[in-house]
């Protein structure tokens, strides 16, 4: 069962898992199972995806239930009129905030804006070696895109050399590995905590929250009294 976060007559909006594809898409031709289908089948209605979330990462998933009210959302989230606000846990201590303008090429190769900005929330360090380092260096981030690049996120913070720990192919192939050994963890830690816009209907303010997820939990457990 997908858990339902926010739903009205005109809404509804999921805590997606990790690893979860929105819809059918040639790229992932090994994915069963959909976002969009688990919802219709789950509520007993037809749902349209108001924007979309990387397999990789977990969190707010917005749906309308009409196609109408689709097409309203698609404008707000055109005109860059919803915030859209994301956590990660990265690679290394990363300043306290900061903004990173690095343009993202598209798939037609044509170099668009983007922009990202990013507060540092916590840092912690592992009594784990890593390279010539005596310890494993993490942070973790508040993200807020200002722009919505294809993996923006993944890439901007690989750009700055604090990659998401868990991410392929723009994160660190050893950090994986040494998470993936010590761990067994291999899941991406991009989580998109909130949306917040205003109703298509109603012209309510809506802000939607999403708690983390089974293993996002468990490294903020490993970090334990060392996440400051």
């Amino acid at each position: 069962m997908l858990e339902i976060i926010f739903q009205d007559s005109h809404l509804i909006a999921i805590n997606k898992p990790h690893g979860l594809l929105v819809h059918k898409s040639p790229i992932a031709a090994d994915a069963t199972e959909f976002a969009v289908q688990q919802l219709r089948n789950q509520i007993g209605a037809k749902v349209f995806p108001a924007h979309r979330l990387d397999r990789k990462t977990s969190g707010v998933l917005l749906f309308t239930l009409s196609p109408t009210v689709n097409s309203l959302m698609q404008v707000q989230f055109a005109e860059h009129k919803v915030e859209k606000t994301y956590t990660a846990i990265v690679r290394g201590f990363t300043p306290e905030d900061g903004l990173i303008d690095y343009p993202l090429k598209n798939e037609n190769g044509v170099e668009q804006e983007a922009l990202t900005r990013f507060e540092t929330l916590a840092h912690a360090e592992l009594p784990v070696p890593f390279g010539q380092h005596p310890t494993s260096r993490y942070s973790l981030l508040k993200l807020v895109p200002q722009t919505g690049r294809h993996h923006q996120l993944r890439k901007h913070l690989a750009h700055i050399l604090h990659p998401i720990i868990g991410d392929r192919p723009h994160g660190c192939n050893k950090q994986n590995k040494l998470w993936k050994e010590k761990w067994e963890m291999t899941t991406m830690l991009l989580h998109a905590v909130s949306l917040e816009f205003e109703h298509p209907v109603s012209g309510e303010k809506i802000k939607i929250e999403a708690g983390y997820h089974a293993e996002f939990q468990r490294v903020l457990a490993i970090f334990g009294a060392n996440l400051v």
